[in-house]
């Protein structure tokens, strides 16, 4: 990878660990959210005060971040969060509106407004993280848009000298992510979005990604409803090719999964020695300390947290022994199967 500038070798020290592995912790979710305290509350997500998801993300970032490296939050309800954190933990903040405008076509993108990379770095953040929708099978023009998009953020980071995580979620157009249809290609679109976002005119620092593959679909899985479309081999074959598609450090997000499906999936790349640079764990810790808060208030979920939420990211840290530092040159696995 490229030689970094110092703002940017500070800002990644800041939300890695002493080994260079990022174990961080993420609640910047919005409408996610929401969306589960709504399902919890009985009532329609746009009536959730907002004051209960500034309080939640206070409860987890006091209670979680000793046992991270760092955390990520947003801007709009997460700043009273960031002031909780503890000493030892880095600061990332997210840059995009939450969301997508489903009467447009093709998941744009959106930032927020009323921030700016340098405002995000005066509000405390050592890293910006932007969240793409992304799909290789997109009409190019929407692919156009987005891969501008990108380069601008990028350039706003360069010029603030703040690192830039570019978060890919992947899709393909209608699709549901989670079924058996998009479970059959994920692997490629995953891997042709690693590739795209290293080249160096993104100026993208760390990807941030979901695994190659579904895991409900994989034998073995923990979250198994009885449909296999890999065995664990070909799994640990498809992160090893998307892995090689990758020449910049990236880490994997959790993607809504239960802590025992994030494990599995953190065993499969270690198994298979992918060069991944740690996590970015959001839900997989913290999702189900929500209905406690909702059902029996704010100490219950202090409580929940001090020993699941406690449990639950140290089950995640445990799977991190395989990680590569990401100042690391090489990204690619040493296994040579990844052709």
């Amino acid at each position: 990878m490229t030689t970094l500038s110092p703002g940017k070798q500070r800002g990644l020290q800041a939300v890695a660990d002493t080994r260079g592995i990022i174990a961080a912790l993420a609640i910047d979710q919005r409408a996610a959210l929401r969306t589960l305290f709504a399902r919890a509350m009985g009532m329609a997500a746009a009536d959730v005060p907002r004051e209960h998801l500034s309080q939640f993300k206070e409860a987890v970032s006091s209670i979680l971040t000793p046992h991270a490296s760092a955390i990520l939050l947003d801007p709009e309800y997460g700043l009273p969060a960031a002031a909780k954190r503890a000493t030892n933990a880095g600061l990332l903040l997210a840059y995009e509106q939450t969301g997508y405008n489903g009467k447009v076509s093709g998941r744009l993108p959106r930032l927020l407004d009323q921030w700016s990379v340098q405002r995000l770095a005066e509000a405390g953040a050592n890293a910006v993280k932007l969240l793409l929708y992304y799909s290789s099978r997109s009409p190019v023009e929407v692919n156009e848009f987005k891969y501008a998009f990108v380069e601008k953020v990028g350039a706003e980071c360069a010029t603030s000298d703040v690192p830039f995580f570019l978060e890919l979620v992947s899709y393909a157009e209608n699709m549901d992510e989670k079924s058996i249809e998009f479970g059959r290609i994920k692997h490629e679109v995953v891997a042709a979005g690693m590739s795209e976002f290293s080249k160096a005119r993104y100026r993208v620092d760390v990807l941030k990604v979901g695994m190659p593959v579904n895991l409900s679909f994989v034998e073995g899985s923990p979250s198994s409803d009885g449909a296999i479309l890999h065995s664990r081999e070909q799994a640990r074959q498809y992160f090893l090719r998307a892995a090689a598609r990758a020449s910049i450090p990236f880490i994997y997000l959790s993607e809504g999964v239960s802590n025992e499906s994030f494990r599995f999936g953190l065993e499969l790349a270690a198994e298979a020695g992918v060069g991944f640079s740690g996590v970015l764990c959001g839900r997989a810790t913290w999702k189900d300390g929500v209905e406690i808060f909702v059902k029996q208030g704010f100490h219950a979920l202090q409580d929940w947290l001090g020993r699941e939420g406690v449990r639950n990211i140290e089950n995640v840290n445990e799977c991190l022994n395989s990680a590569k530092p990401w100042f690391e040159p090489s990204r690619a696995a040493s296994s040579g199967k990844a052709s």
